[in-house]
């Protein structure tokens, strides 16, 4: 059986929902049988944040260098400025990543909202 099998209206959303599920919920599962026997200090856990924390920081490095949609628009200037002093307000607050996020945000919408 194909995806193009059936031609009914629920189908995709069907077979999104079921491929989604089986992609991620059985290693999720698989995750917290073999991680509940683990150490949080296990060499292994340790390896598997930081490449989680290196992904993250990835994506937001390619939001900033090359942007699409309207933050392509946004000058360069303005989106470093915005993320580093975002960056500057978490260590100043006593690393509250929410306090970096909203200073950030606010930062690039209002380079925005002057610039224009």
């Amino acid at each position: 059986m194909s995806f193009g099998a059936i031609d009914a209206w629920w189908w995709p959303y069907l077979f999104i929902l079921v491929a989604g599920w089986l992609a991620t919920d059985s290693w999720r599962f698989l995750g917290v049988y073999l991680g509940g026997q683990l150490s949080d200090d296990a060499d292994i856990l340790v390896l598997v944040r930081c490449i989680a924390t290196a992904l993250v920081a990835a994506v937001i490095a390619n939001l900033i260098v090359s942007p699409s949609g309207a933050l392509a628009d946004v000058p360069a200037i303005l989106r470093v400025g915005a993320a580093a002093a975002g960056f500057v307000a978490y260590l100043l607050s006593g690393h509250r990543i929410l306090v970096g996020i909203l200073v950030g945000e606010a930062l690039l919408l209002l380079g925005i909202f002057f610039a224009a």
